[in-house]
């Protein structure tokens, strides 16, 4: 009797245990089979459309992961909150070198299916110069000068010279004899735009005469003495004062505080603006606004504003990706980085963003043969600039861009801004 009931305790527990392996099972199999989100977060606005249509093809492509996209137009500010309350995406386009020294990025230096294909000059470009590791790739390559009206400057039978003092007499000949012609349109409404003129003009004057490498190590080391932003007779101040000039001679666009990107690109192909500051994203804007503007569409680069200066353009890396750190997929955005990053997704997303590849198995339309060519002339003329992505994270490219809202909001002299900017750099750190 007693060996009946021992064995049927253990059949009992045989038949218990084997349930919960059952479930345990299920619960595996239930786990394995479920999607996992990857959220992706950019601030680049061109690029919305094309990359909801690759990642709808990723996400219908398998059946473990879904991508979503978030766009935020203050990106670099956003991304700070969602550092700061854990809420962080598993995929960014937004790279800062202070992120960088705080290990929010993870290293990508082993993903060699990228870098084998990447042209070397983008692979360093992308190198961190602190630790030599990669921490984003850049899937492409951009350009940014001054876009011009080429048959409003054939008209007027001038160019746009190398030298600052030159280039102003040149918006003068505009304004007098073109008085429906907005000379210079800023749209000072996106931050982010007035934070490329930091970028491109004050920044680009930095990099020209230090070197890029030794730019970059000044603005790691905040080396005062040769950043000189606070001086009174230093590249922030200059800067200032010539664009308060600008403001006052009406040689920009009197509602340039709150013009935004759409008025630029409509007065522009209407024939009402003669120049303005961007890169090359913006081409699609342009000839989706008016595909007969293409062969109206000049490219030059900023002429030097100070001293024993030079004209700078901007040659530089674009779209860089970046992978959390602290991601826990890990692998699932690599796999869908694997997937953007294929030639045919590639070729797509370069001619979407009108800028070339940075891949070198990628051969993309990426802009109409006149203007591919007069960025090459534009290239071959000037000192050729990157973006500043060695400034503190406190501070970000917005927050730049604010400071110049503010500007022409007439808040700051030429000195004061200057010596705020410094202020501002500083704090960041």
């Amino acid at each position: 009797m007693k060996r009946k009931r021992l064995l049927a305790l253990t059949l009992s527990a045989a038949t218990i245990l084997s349930i919960f392996t059952g479930c345990s099972s299920e619960n595996k199999k239930e786990e394995s089979n479920k999607r996992v989100t990857i959220k992706l977060f950019t601030g680049k606005i061109e690029t919305i459309d094309v990359m909801n249509e690759i990642i709808n093809d990723f996400n219908n492509s398998q059946d473990r992961i879904t991508v979503v996209q978030e766009y935020q137009k203050d990106a670099s500010n956003i991304i700070k909150i969602k550092f700061a309350s854990n809420e962080v995406p598993d995929i960014m386009t937004t790279y800062e070198q202070g992120f960088v020294d705080e290990g929010k990025y993870l290293d990508l230096s082993d993903q060699s299916q990228w870098w084998d294909r990447l042209s070397p000059a983008m692979k360093e470009a992308c190198t961190d110069i602190k630790s030599g590791k990669q921490y984003r790739i850049a899937t492409n390559m951009t350009m940014a000068g001054f876009f011009y009206n080429k048959e409003i400057f054939n008209e007027l039978n001038v160019s746009i010279p190398d030298n600052w003092d030159d280039f102003v007499k040149v918006l003068e000949k505009i304004k007098t004899e073109k008085p429906e012609v907005t000379p210079w349109f800023i749209f000072g409404s996106e931050a982010w735009h007035l934070g490329h003129l930091i970028e491109f003009i004050p920044h680009g004057y930095l990099k020209s005469t230090l070197g890029t490498v030794e730019a970059k190590k000044a603005m790691l080391e905040n080396d005062k003495s040769k950043l000189r932003f606070g001086e009174a007779d230093g590249p922030m101040a200059k800067f200032a004062e010539k664009m308060l000039e600008l403001q006052e001679k009406d040689l920009i666009n009197k509602d340039v505080i709150t013009a935004n990107s759409d008025n630029c690109v409509q007065d522009f192909v209407n024939g009402k603006a003669a120049i303005f500051s961007n890169g090359m994203w913006v081409i699609s804007s342009l000839l989706e606004a008016n595909p007969d503007i293409a062969d109206k569409i000049g490219f030059t680069p900023y002429p030097a504003y100070m001293p024993n200066s030079e004209p700078v353009v901007l040659s530089a890396e674009d779209s860089g990706y970046s992978i959390s750190a602290t991601t826990e997929h890990k692998e699932e955005a690599i796999e869908f980085l694997n997937f953007l990053f294929s030639a045919e997704n590639q070729k797509k997303y370069s001619e979407a963003l009108k800028a070339p590849s940075a891949f070198k198995d990628v051969q993309a339309q990426w802009a109409p043969t006149n203007i591919v060519d007069e960025v090459n002339k534009a290239l071959d003329k000037a000192v050729n600039i990157g973006f500043t992505n060695e400034k503190p994270a406190g501070f970000s490219g917005d927050d730049a861009g604010r400071m110049v809202q503010e500007l022409f909001a007439h808040k700051y002299t030429p000195e004061s801004f200057a010596q705020s900017y410094e202020k501002s750099w500083d704090e960041g750190f």
